[in-house]
């Protein structure tokens, strides 16, 4: 036999070989890809995650400061008030707070929770000017905060929709007002 037909009759084998190298080759770059592309997602994910959550935390606290003035006003129950004065540079390193995380929001939030998000400071900004405003209206308060919650709500939904979370918990609970003995 001459190494020509020999190499023939091994040129089969030889093909298969190669091919069989090639769709490996081309199996593993696809799975590597596919890999790569499922963790940069998820990555992202728990970016846009830190960021709603570092948002959602700056937004109440100055929350929960406004509520504490308005117990100073007779408008809310919240068992530690503070004074105007004393909320005043609290406010003011809230809002400071609030600023570097609201500009991450703008970058890495969808259109949907950016816009709620916004409609969610738009009330506290309302609770903030009543309450600089001197205003003592326990009705007028409640009907903020009824707003404020439910824009909170709206934008925890938005984000739970966003990154594909189960429903949450809607966060209202009913406190005991202060002196009730249930």
């Amino acid at each position: 036999m001459s190494a020509a037909s020999t190499f023939l009759q091994q040129l089969p084998t030889l093909l298969g070989v190669v091919i069989g190298a090639l769709g490996s080759y081309l199996a593993v770059v696809r799975s590597d890809g596919a890999r790569f592309r499922r963790e940069r997602a998820a990555r992202w994910e728990e970016r846009r995650l830190a960021v709603y959550s570092d948002y959602a935390r700056a937004v109440k606290r100055t929350v929960t400061l406004t509520y504490r003035v308005a117990a100073h006003l007779g408008n809310d129950p919240h068992p530690h008030p503070l004074s105007p004065q004393e909320a005043e540079p609290l406010l003011a390193e809230a809002t400071a707070g609030r600023d570097p995380v609201g500009e991450a929001l703008l970058m890495l939030g969808s259109a949907e929770v950016v816009e709620l998000a916004r409609e969610w400071v738009v009330v506290v900004l309302e609770m903030e000017a009543f309450l600089r405003a001197g205003t003592r209206d326990p009705e007028a308060w409640q009907a903020l905060m009824e707003r404020q919650r439910s824009a909170r709500q709206a934008y925890y939904g938005a984000v739970r929709e966003d990154l594909a979370l189960p429903p949450g918990h809607p966060a209202r609970w009913s406190v005991p007002a202060a002196g009730d003995q249930r």
